[in-house]
């Protein structure tokens, strides 16, 4: 087994699917996203993180027009408040004008706040759950006493709030249907309860129930579109984002998420750990071997790789050429010993002959690994160069070994690890 070095010193440096024009099973990625679009999702639901990605997403794309929708709903019941006082005069408006300003106008204002709150994600959803059965309700009430005075015209606004409730609430199918079937039921229940006109309160039911069939219909097939979308969506991002020979992320992608998590890290306080891997004579294997065997060799080892690094948060990606990165954040010293291990032994464990090499005769990595504390007056930039420092260590050593640089991010001036303080030649 290769030996690991740590240095604190001075360095020098189911269905078938197509989408995308025809792209079928086949040629999807092994990913959740592609899963579940091969196994389809006929009850409009996803495995459990995948939901909660849909929800949120769904969540923040409709939210401008789940805001106006909502002002708007909040106009249109003044309009009808006014409106059902004109109709239902002064002795039947009492109940009406009190439900109206003190329950349904209220709840429509806490919706509306609810969406601009810092949790929102976290509250809206089941909040507006509760808002909509109550602004349901409350409508359906007033139905309900206009009809007890003999007044059957007021079907109107209810119907319009089944319409609300399911397309312009943001609410996902389930929720809408829940909503709307507790207002359905509680209204059938008190006008059979109340022995409301017979023929009248039957023609409303029966627009009830085919308004809540009609509208139920179209909302799952707008979200199974939206679902469909969401993870073609995903899928292309995934594709665009991975490289095209090993099938990790690619140096793009790595770009992208070194930076986030440096952000992160810098903002928590939590330690981010960087490394590079390099195949060892790799131009030597493809002299030797033919390019064809050098490309199954570079996927055999982004394979191993990924499945080193198994944590959520950690990330693999071809770097470039015959390089791999990997991040690991809220990294310790014994996790990154752990997954330097990890890679040494899966390596090994591949057992491919390399008798080109000058350093062993089955293939090797040489791995440099940067492990700090982000700091504020510090560099990203800086990090990834001292992980290519303890790379270029590695490999000046003899290959076939790891090099753990820590205590020189600190202390080290050269190149981009100091954030500049004044343009250069100032």
């Amino acid at each position: 087994m290769p030996q690991v070095i740590e240095r604190a010193r001075q360095g020098r440096y189911g269905v078938r699917v197509s989408i995308a024009h025809g792209l079928s099973n086949e040629d999807l990625p092994s990913s959740p996203h592609a899963r579940q679009l091969r196994g389809g999702f006929p009850w409009l639901t996803f495995e459990s993180a995948l939901e909660a990605e849909f929800r949120l997403q769904n969540f923040d794309d409709n939210l401008s027009h789940t805001r106006v929708n909502l002002c708007l709903a909040v106009l249109i019941i003044i309009a009808f408040s006014a409106m059902d006082a004109m109709v239902l005069g002064p002795q039947l408006d009492r109940i009406p004008s009190k439900v109206y300003i003190l329950v349904i106008i209220p709840m429509l204002l806490i919706g509306l706040a609810s969406s601009f709150s810092a949790q929102r994600h976290k509250i809206h959803a089941p909040l507006t759950i509760v808002t909509m059965t109550v602004f349901g309700l409350s409508v359906a009430s007033i139905q309900i006493i206009a009809s007890t005075g003999g007044i059957s015209i007021l079907i109107a606004p209810l119907m319009l709030s089944i319409v609300f409730i399911y397309f312009m609430s943001g609410l996902i199918f389930y929720h809408a249907v829940a909503a709307n079937v507790v207002v359905m039921l509680l209204y059938l229940a008190a006008g059979t309860a109340l022995i409301l006109p017979g023929r009248e309160f039957s023609y409303s039911a029966l627009s009830i129930v085919a308004a809540n069939l009609f509208c139920a219909s179209v909302t799952y097939m707008h979200e199974k579109t939206s679902r469909l979308r969401f993870l073609e969506a995903c899928l292309l991002r995934e594709m665009v984002a991975r490289d095209g020979l090993t099938g990790i992320q690619n140096r793009r992608m790595f770009d992208q998420h070194i930076s986030r998590v440096w952000q992160q890290a810098v903002r928590e306080e939590e330690r981010v750990a960087v490394l590079l891997a390099d195949v060892d004579c790799f131009k030597d294997y493809n002299d030797r071997y033919g390019h064809q065997a050098g490309d199954e060799c570079l996927r055999a080892v982004a394979v191993s790789l990924s499945q080193c690094a198994r944590r959520p948060l950690d990330f693999v990606a071809r770097y470039g050429g015959e390089e791999f990165a990997v991040v690991l954040y809220e990294a310790n010293r014994e996790y990154i010993a752990e997954v330097l291990t990890r890679i040494q032994r899966s390596i090994a464990e591949l057992n491919i002959p390399h008798e080109a090499s000058k350093v062993a005769s089955r293939l090797t990595l040489s791995i440099g690994a940067a492990f700090v504390l982000p700091a504020a007056n510090r560099t990203l930039e800086g990090l990834i160069q001292l992980a290519d420092e303890a790379l270029y260590c590695a490999k000046e050593e003899g290959r076939n070994r790891v090099i753990v640089l820590e205590a020189e991010y600190h202390t080290m001036r050269t190149g981009r690890f100091e954030k500049r303080r004044h343009p250069v030649g100032a």
